[in-house]
């Protein structure tokens, strides 16, 4: 798939979410395309909640190394910790960074707890309390201080969520769209505070994330064609007479899916517009504003100064010049009458 800022052909687009849905299934098509389009963004299937409906709750998005996470459920580290931003309705997760610990770091980290737990229990002993309940709960604290250390230590990585309304993307290019799309959306939220008069920051949130929740599906659906594309491109180097059925039916569903394939090329790009002319829209809206304020403060500070210039006193200058003038020339009568 082309960038999100590009087209096929590598020429600049400008970003305007126009349909957010994939094309709809048609008659005569293919159990693959079928089972693809199940997978529609926004669909309400029968006795399924609606799109929504599933982000009314929150909306989580998580990012690591190897793949983007977009589940209504609280995703889930398989390894390392997890660092959680709430925007609005939706949550972003993304690894928190290794602590660097060593392995012989953490170890003599809990050889020095240990001895510290050890010398309490040999003081409550002398005091007369019993140490079998104090010690179980010292290695307790150790065996929880020794996994979070070594969870702290391990480069973070999301865990695959289960469910049908989880979205995995593992294509890098649908990964860097679906990333700069969240990107895109920081800027749109970064508008909302001064745009609340003319806004409902609740109702855009709750667009907003509906918005990335049905980007995340056609783009995982998208991830799909992709494989069934390449799949069938290799099989079509197979050497097979000519007029065999199977070349003729190969041909065929190709062909389908080479057209399920720029059907969601186009309607991704149109998604990624429309998140992108709102941010843009948000913005001059906000510059046009603020020139606005400018210019009125201008206008004020100008009649004020112009008030003032037409109502204050003279000039010193010039009265000074005309009163030493005068000085001098009565100055030069008198001589010449002495």
């Amino acid at each position: 798939m082309a960038p999100a800022d590009h087209t096929a052909g590598g020429r600049a687009r400008t970003y305007p979410l126009g349909a957010l849905g994939p094309p709809k299934v048609k008659e005569g098509q293919t159990v693959t395309e079928r089972t693809a389009a199940k997978q529609e963004p926004g669909g309400n299937a029968p006795g399924r909640l609606g799109v929504s409906a599933r982000v009314a709750a929150g909306l989580h998005i998580g990012i690591d190394a190897e793949k983007v996470v977009v589940s209504p459920q609280r995703l889930r580290m398989r390894t390392g910790r997890a660092h959680r931003t709430q925007h609005g309705s939706v949550i972003e997760v993304v690894p928190a960074p290794p602590s660097g610990r060593s392995r012989e770091s953490r170890v003599a980290v809990l050889w020095q707890l240990g001895l510290g737990l050890l010398v309490g229990c040999v003081v409550l002993n002398a005091f007369g309390i019993a140490w079998q309940p104090p010690a179980l709960g010292s290695i307790g604290l150790l065996v929880l201080v020794a996994w979070v250390q070594a969870r702290a230590a391990r480069p973070g990585v999301l865990a695959t969520p289960r469910g049908e309304h989880a979205h995995v993307l593992l294509a890098r290019e649908e990964r860097i769209a679906y990333e700069r799309a969240v990107a895109v959306s920081h800027r749109i939220r970064r508008t909302w505070p001064e745009l609340r008069e003319l806004i409902d920051p609740v109702d855009a949130d709750r667009t907003l994330a509906r918005g990335l929740e049905q980007l995340a599906a056609l783009l995982a659906r998208r991830q799909q064609i992709r494989v069934l594309r390449d799949e069938l491109i290799e099989a079509a180097r197979t050497e097979l007479p000519h007029g065999s059925p199977a070349a003729d039916a190969l041909a065929a569903q190709r062909e389908r899916v080479e057209e399920l394939w720029r059907e969601t090329g186009l309607t991704a790009n149109r998604m990624l517009r429309s998140i992108a002319a709102a941010a843009h829209t948000g913005e001059t809206l906000l510059r046009e504003q603020r020139v606005g304020r400018t210019a009125r403060d201008a206008e004020l500070a100008i009649s004020r100064l112009a008030a003032v210039g037409g109502t204050g006193p003279s000039e010193a200058g010039p009265e000074l010049a005309e009163r030493t003038a005068a000085v001098v020339e009565a100055y030069r009568e008198l001589a010449t009458w002495v």
